[in-house]
């Protein structure tokens, strides 16, 4: 047992005097915005963050985002009446906080998407619902999911960014 404190004394005291000493920690900023972008480049990229833009040549709709912006516009109407808890346009990803619809107070959902590309494709985006029931005592157990309604739900994103392209296209 000493043996074994000794031990841990000497790594706990091996640990904390890393966390001493005399280096010079100061940071160093660039002087002017041109001088950061130059050093580091620009976050939203030279054009900034464009939500909605595209052309009848580009249907990728080439935009700030990491992700299409149509499905990612869609993606977000669909959703709309259920509280977001992340949404994260670089990485694509969208995840919403659990939801209880007033005819089924007993019933929550919950709902993540990913959209997978730049290209408006079937494929570029994925669509998971989490379902729980109340179990009667204040609590929420798992419930399984309609695998279709997975289906379901990225056929709606997939028609309402087919709509938003639409409505997007110079005639």
């Amino acid at each position: 047992m000493k043996k074994s404190l000794t031990v841990l004394g000497l790594l706990v005291s091996v640990i904390l005097s890393g966390c001493g000493g005399n280096a010079k920690t100061e940071a160093v900023y660039p002087d002017s915005d041109k001088e950061r972008i130059y050093r580091y480049g620009s976050l939203s990229g030279e054009e900034g963050i464009s939500l909605m833009k595209g052309s009848r040549k580009d249907d990728s709709a080439q935009s700030g985002i990491g992700v299409n912006s149509f499905i990612w516009r869609a993606s977000l109407d669909t959703v709309a009446f259920m509280p977001l808890a992340s949404a994260d346009p670089f990485g694509g990803v969208i995840l919403t906080d659990w939801y209880v619809n007033p005819q089924a107070p007993r019933e929550r959902t919950k709902i993540q998407i990913y959209v997978l590309s730049r290209e408006l494709r079937a494929d570029a985006v994925r669509a998971t619902l989490f379902r729980q029931v109340a179990d009667g005592r204040g609590g929420w157990v798992d419930a399984p999911v309609v695998t279709e309604n997975n289906t379901k739900l990225e056929n709606a994103i997939l028609t309402r960014a087919r709509e938003l392209r639409q409505s997007n296209m110079v005639m």
